[in-house]
């Protein structure tokens, strides 16, 4: 049976789901696509993906996936200053997404829009308000990060990254004020985001919580298990991320810098897995050192959650919710995290420690690598609170109030 038609545009395409951003809008585009025929536009930045591109089609009607080189959407991104745009504006700039989005909206009759990211509304602002509804997942004040970025350099850092706070966040207050809804992560961070608007816009501005697949990170669907050369350290501590994205990249060499020695003054067999993809050349440069283990991409991140004593999340810049949180909550798992890592989750119990001082977090790691402990309070938490059946059963319904 024919559905309505829906643009989904996103600025990574949303498969598969084993990173962040990419679950979230792979869930999201599940659950619309019960719905509506959609219709997709996105981007591939990382050659992986390119082989999941037909996994699509289980969810759209049509898609239009383009390829990005980073190095020349870089270049491209230097356009700014020389405008008066962000960088972030011209680095994802397509004429080529730009002239399908066009024909695919005139074409199919297409009155519905969601646009995940709020770079991706610069296809869609020049759209009437009045004939599409529009709703965007901006997920996180990015423009947010950009400021807490300025205020931990110098020098032409400095200017440059409080440049893209400024111009960024007029951007998203252009996005906001000509879509019909504005939906953010969780309500803190929508609550964030209202401090930049005028109040009259408030009322468009909402929370939508991420969920988690609870049967997928469940400890006891997990058969695999991850054995370690004799030469290797043990499966301790572990840290997941995307480990070419710049806030997991400052955490981990954060807690190498300050955390990590100290515990292995105490426990010199003790190992740290940083597990994720396309790890940078300073995290690459940690394996093999001081117990410590980059893995780079894993067919299967859970084996490693399912195995470490502990999961650490020490985050010092961060907007948003950490998935990798609710993940490792979900496996049972005990759970160090920065007031930064756990903001918009209220999960609180016994095995949650929220730390930002480095002794206090040593000390705790300590402690949960004597002791090993399971903590299916977590997953309790999860599976009462965070399921995205539950999270996404009010996202259909946005569209129903459109005019």
């Amino acid at each position: 049976m024919q559905k309505e038609p829906l643009l989904f545009l996103s600025h990574r395409i949303p498969y598969p789901p084993n990173k962040g951003d990419k679950i979230r809008s792979f869930n999201i585009l599940k659950a619309l696509s019960q719905d509506f025929d959609i219709y997709l536009g996105t981007f591939i930045d990382d050659p992986f993906d390119w082989k999941f591109v037909d996994e699509l089609d289980k969810y759209c009607v049509q898609k239009y996936v383009l390829g990005q080189n980073k190095f020349l959407c870089k270049v491209k991104g230097l356009k700014a200053f020389f405008t008066n745009k962000s960088i972030s504006e011209p680095y994802y700039q397509s004429e080529a997404m730009q002239y399908w989005v066009n024909q695919t909206v005139s074409q199919n009759s297409i009155r519905n829009v969601f646009v995940y990211s709020s770079v991706m509304a610069q296809f869609t602002l020049n759209l009437s308000k009045d004939d599409y509804y529009q709703v965007v997942d901006f997920v996180d004040v990015d423009s947010d990060k950009w400021r807490q970025y300025s205020e931990n350099k110098s020098g032409i850092a400095k200017w440059v990254y409080g440049r893209e706070y400024k111009k960024l966040q007029a951007f998203e207050n252009r996005v906001a004020n000509h879509v019909q809804r504005s939906l953010f992560v969780s309500d803190p961070e929508a609550d964030l985001f209202k401090l930049q608007l005028d109040s009259s816009l408030h009322h468009k501005v909402s929370g939508m919580l991420n969920g988690v697949d609870t049967e997928y990170f469940n400890p006891e669907n997990v058969d695999t298990e991850i054995t370690p050369e004799k030469e290797s350290p043990q499966l301790d501590v572990v840290f997941t991320g995307a480990m070419d994205y710049w806030a997991n990249i400052d955490a981990v060499i954060w807690f190498v810098e300050n955390v990590w020695p100290n515990i292995r003054k105490e426990k010199p067999q003790a190992g740290l897995y940083i597990v994720g993809g396309n790890p940078s050349s300073n995290i690459q440069a940690l394996d093999g050192k001081n117990g410590m283990v980059v893995t780079g991409r894993v067919e299967d991140i859970r084996p490693y959650i399912k195995q470490a004593r502990v999961i650490v999340a020490p985050l010092q810049i961060a907007r948003g919710i950490q998935n990798k949180v609710l993940e490792a909550l979900s496996m049972c798992k005990p759970v160090i995290a920065t007031s930064m890592a756990i903001e918009g989750i209220e999960a609180r119990t016994d095995s949650i420690q929220v730390v930002d001082d480095p002794d206090e977090m040593k000390a705790f790691v300590l402690a949960y690598l004597d002791t090993h402990q399971q903590a299916p309070e977590n997953r309790k938490w999860i599976l009462d609170n965070v399921q995205w059946s539950a999270t996404l059963s009010e996202l259909p319904k946005l569209f129903e109030m459109a005019p």
